[in-house]
């Protein structure tokens, strides 16, 4: 049988998506698929589908925080929350930084892995800014893109092209039935199965016939 295509969409803003990206970044090595990283935004699909930051509502902040917690910590994943965080997370745009990251997927896309992880690190561990020029740049030196490049992407995040390919993967999501992020669709059987969420990993691995093997398999 050939490989599997599993495509992540997902947005550096998001706590869960990055629980998502690092252990499907595990399982591409253990899994027989094809992982596609596909940089959307997450602002996009709220507006579009009407959904609302789940955050928004009280109690369900105060669960989150200890869900964020406990997957961080069963998935070996750096991921820092207080609830300071979803003020923060309401003052950020994301878009600058995903467009960034859709340039390097264009122009340089085996940096793509390693940025967007130190997208998230830069927000989600150290708590520092990701939506301004010189902060976007920092984040690019650590993933080891070199100045030169940096700064090539940093102008086109400002061009039509890159523009426009953020705004179809974005709307691609939406079609295969996305709401929020991370969103996981699996090609299998000759159709997408829609997985929302990094809590549905193992249910993906028994549509697609492969082992759960826990969250950070040897």
């Amino acid at each position: 049988m050939g490989r599997t295509v599993v495509e992540l969409f997902y947005d550096v803003i998001s706590p869960y998506s990055w629980l998502g990206f690092e252990v499907l970044c595990r399982y591409q090595h253990i899994w027989n698929i094809d992982l596609r990283l596909r940089p959307g935004f997450l602002g996009g699909i709220m507006q579009k589908t009407g959904n609302k930051p789940p955050a928004m509502l009280p109690k369900r902040a105060e669960y989150l925080l200890k869900d964020i917690r406990r997957m961080a910590k069963y998935y070996q994943v750096p991921v820092s929350i207080t609830g300071d965080d979803f003020q923060r997370i309401f003052q950020t745009s994301s878009l600058a930084a995903m467009r960034f990251i859709t340039a390097i997927d264009m122009t340089q896309s085996q940096y793509l892995e390693p940025l967007s992880r130190e997208f998230w690190i830069r927000f989600w561990s150290q708590h520092e800014d990701i939506s301004q020029p010189e902060n976007i740049l920092t984040v690019a030196q650590q993933a080891g893109l070199s100045s030169e490049l940096s700064q090539k992407a940093l102008e086109m995040i400002s061009s039509p092209k890159v523009k426009d390919r953020l705004k179809e993967t974005t709307d691609e999501a939406i079609k295969y039935g996305a709401f929020g992020m991370p969103a996981v669709v699996a090609h299998y059987n000759g159709e997408p199965h829609l997985f929302f969420g990094s809590d549905r990993l193992e249910l993906l691995g028994s549509v697609i016939g492969e082992k759960w093997l826990g969250p950070a398999p040897s």
